[in-house]
């Protein structure tokens, strides 16, 4: 009796643990989407007006909001932010356009008050004029002139010369190119229909386009009304403007990094003293024997298969459209001397397509995981589930063509007004027109419902609603809803709005939601291998996920420092990314748990390569998303750092890193079971697994990382204009370091192209389906509480 009733304590203590871990977590969603919510709406208020009349001194009208509406879609039209950024957002190959327009903005300004003041030009000036000039356009150039009575802004006599000499400066660039990476004459159209403003204004589009990029450099250099500081916290960096690192962005550099130490030791005390690691449910020395002739197989499970195949295909594809980006750093409008292919796939168009079919690839890998599991968690193939598989695939194949030919299209002119439906539509990340993120919606919801038809089952045998299966389906509903929030950006929403949504597609949705669905699908995985036990697998996704969203979701807040937004996000962004190192680290530790379990199986153990991949997971989510990120999360940091070469370095770390090599292991588990078992070949995955894993740490620590450390010192003696120029770019230390990542990127290819040759092969040795539609699978229950 005494053992039962210790035992009976022991469930209930365990019961009441694991209520409380869901009670933590639904707060912890609660409150975080309430403060970023909040945040939004802050941002919302807050944001940079956009005057409807502009007029000089004697209030003749020099442009209108119209004009500065225009020029933004003009700028997202020709697919510019994945050639240069705006407010620091954007691709690198380009200048800053708003720290660009700020430095000719404030030497127009200079010289014209240098010639009204002394008859001579700026730079004739002795050094103590000059120290006069520069307080003089300080003190002009940072007063708020905006009424919000009228919505009408006025500029003084040397502002509205200073944004003479912005529309001459991208006259020029946008008529003959910018010596760099630009064509000439890309911008071709003058005169817009007139029904179509709310694509793109009517008239002059380079003028538009000169509008809105001195807009932003006013809204960088003028004071918030009622602030000491501008609407971008005082970015970007330039003593000549009055812009200077700001006391919050040291202050909440220095505390986040104190409350992160805190943390620490706070949650690595729960983690022990509680013991929320995944336990194992085999003996030591019983390791659970897996005979893959026994696993059963069906028809949407085979028909999977090819999507795998396709995955390696856009990931080859995807990876030489960025050997191409990184040749064009050291020949910017040409291959080799081969004009035409620069030509046809200019630096932009490149980059947008690196970016979307790294999406593409990643997110369809996922697709077929969830399409093979499905029957597996249900227990049994629906009727109809392999035509339906077949259905979402070649909708994800009109999709990638689709976009792909809509970008190129629409980033050179040729598709109007209709840019932003079937286009580019000019957003980093998130390219796509609105049909194709329409098709891509739908695709992921039918997706969905050929999980949801899978797992049904298995989701009404678990009498807990909080349980693994339902985990599992959550954070699959998930996926498709937080990309919903990518409709909320439309092309007359102010830029720095926007740029708020635009972050929780890429933070929230890439790296937040996919983390999560990361974490339960390799939870799930080892509990159906028999390698943890089902009990201590949700109580540590539990505790994963409250982590992961008690700072992920606010820590999104890292990259409103300096678009546009409040001064409040740099102490919520600051500390908040700080915490997220946190869960990340923590995975290191559950990945040697990972690399014991893979010892253990022996040479028969038949997954080696999913957990090969696994462990590099946790390990580049450490470095590439953990320190990396940590890096240039902080204020102080980032305001000098803001759009330069360290972020790739996180990005690649990350994306690739976390994302790709957790992409390419759960294609592995599943093809591992679908194809013969004798026509398998863990020897081609291990080399693949070094080379992109050593590849990748080339590119990134011997290229990218050394380049930012360069450009952010650059930054800091010469401010950011400078740091982000062709001329910085040309110097003979940089073009030696970027000329140097052919070698790692050529690693990482070989690596690539050994996974593509891999899966080809193992698309033609696909296992013949074991169970018919609706026949009951021999599969392990997880509906089931017992272990």
């Amino acid at each position: 009796m005494e053992i039962q009733r210790g035992t009976t304590l022991n469930k209930v203590v365990k019961t009441n643990r694991n209520g409380l871990l869901k009670s933590v977590l639904m707060v912890t969603i609660l409150l975080s989407f309430t403060v970023l919510l909040a945040g939004g709406y802050w941002i919302f208020k807050e944001q940079a007006p956009r005057p409807l009349k502009v007029t000089n001194e004697k209030g003749e009208v020099l442009f209108t909001k119209e004009s500065i509406m225009g020029g933004q879609a003009v700028f997202q039209k020709y697919g510019l932010m994945d050639y240069g950024t705006v407010l620091g957002h954007g691709s690198y190959m380009g200048p800053d356009y708003t720290a660009e327009a700020l430095k000719i903005y404030t030497e127009g300004m200079q010289n014209f008050k240098a010639n009204e003041q002394y008859g001579r030009d700026f730079k004739a000036l002795t050094a103590d004029q000059q120290t006069v000039i520069k307080t003089n356009v300080i003190k002009e150039m940072r007063k708020n002139r905006y009424d919000s009575a009228k919505d009408t802004m006025k500029l003084t006599n040397a502002q509205a010369f200073g944004l003479k000499k912005v529309r001459e400066h991208y006259q020029e660039v946008f008529t003959k190119g910018d010596g760099w990476g630009l064509k000439a004459n890309l911008i071709k159209e003058t005169d817009m229909p007139e029904n179509n403003r709310a694509y793109v204004a009517k008239g002059d589009q380079i003028t538009q386009i000169s509008d809105f990029f001195f807009w932003t450099a006013w809204l960088s250099s003028t004071v918030r009304k009622g602030d000491t500081i501008t609407y971008t916290n005082n970015w970007p960096y330039y003593e000549d403007a009055g812009n200077h690192l700001s006391f919050s962005a040291v202050w909440w550099s220095g505390a986040s990094i104190t409350l992160f130490v805190l943390m620490v030791g706070i949650i690595l005390f729960v983690f022990y003293r509680y013991q929320f690691g995944m336990k194992e449910a085999y003996k030591e020395g019983h390791f659970p024997k897996i005979d893959l002739r026994k696993i059963p197989v069906t028809s949407s499970q085979v028909k999977s298969g090819k999507y795998f195949v396709i995955v390696s295909a856009l990931f080859f594809v995807q990876c030489m459209f960025g050997a191409l980006l990184a040749h064009y750093y050291i020949e910017p409008d040409s291959f080799f001397g081969i004009k035409w292919i620069h030509d046809i796939l200019p630096f932009n168009i490149t980059k947008g397509y690196h970016l979307q079919l790294a999406i593409f690839w990643i997110a369809t890998a996922w697709l077929g995981m969830g399409i093979y599991v499905a029957p597996l968690v249900g227990g049994y193939e629906p009727k109809k589930q392999g035509l339906l598989v077949d259905i979402l695939f070649w909708a994800l194949v009109v999709l990638v063509v689709g976009s792909m030919a809509g970008e190129w299209l629409g980033a050179n002119g040729y598709l109007g007004n209709n840019w932003f439906l079937l286009g580019h539509n000019g957003w980093e990340y998130i390219e796509l027109g609105r049909i194709w993120q329409l098709i891509l919606i739908v695709g992921m919801l039918i997706w969905l419902f050929i999980v949801y038809r899978g797992i049904r089952a298995g989701l009404k045998r678990e009498q807990d609603k909080s349980g693994l299966i339902h985990l599992l389906f959550y954070s699959a509903i998930a996926v498709p809803a937080f990309y919903i929030f990518a409709f909320f950006i439309n092309p007359g929403t102010s830029f720095t709005f926007a740029d708020y949504w635009r972050w929780w597609i890429i933070h929230l949705w890439v790296e937040g939601i996919f983390e999560v669905f990361a974490v339960v699908v390799i939870g799930f995985l080892m509990v159906q291998l028999g390698l943890v036990t089902k009990k201590s697998t949700v109580r540590q996704l539990y505790f994963q996920l409250i982590l992961l969203l008690a700072s992920g979701v606010i820590g999104i807040g890292h990259h409103y420092y300096y678009n546009g937004s409040a001064e409040v996000w740099l102490g919520l962004g600051a500390v908040f990314s700080a915490l997220e190192v946190i869960p990340l680290t923590l995975l290191i530790l559950e990945a040697y748990e990972q690399y014991k379990m893979m010892r253990e199986g022996g040479i028969d153990f038949p997954y080696k390569g999913t957990f090969w991949f696994l462990i590099s997971v946790a390990i580049w989510n450490l470095v590439g998303a953990g320190v990396l990120g940590f890096l240039i999360n902080l204020p102080a940091v980032s305001y000098f750092e803001h759009g330069q070469f360290l972020t790739p370095a996180h990005g690649h770390g990350s994306m690739m890193g976390v994302y790709g090599m957790f992409a390419i292991a759960v294609l592995l588990y599943s093809l591992r079971n679908i194809v013969k078992p004798e026509f398998w070949n863990d020897k081609w995955i291990k080399v693949s697994c070094i080379l992109l894993n050593v590849g990748l740490a080339g590119m990134v620590f011997l290229s990218l990382l050394p380049v930012g450390f360069i450009q952010i010192k650059e930054a800091f003696h010469h401010g950011n204009a400078a740091s982000r120029s062709a001329s910085f770019l040309q110097k003979d230390l940089v073009q030696t370091l970027l000329t140097l990542r052919a070698v790692p990127d050529t690693i990482f290819l070989i690596g690539v192209v050994i996974l593509l040759l891999f899966c080809i092969r193992a698309l033609f040795h696909l296992r013949k389906p074991t169970h018919k539609e609706g026949e009951k699978l021999p599969v392990k229950d997880l509906a089931l509480d017992e272990d």
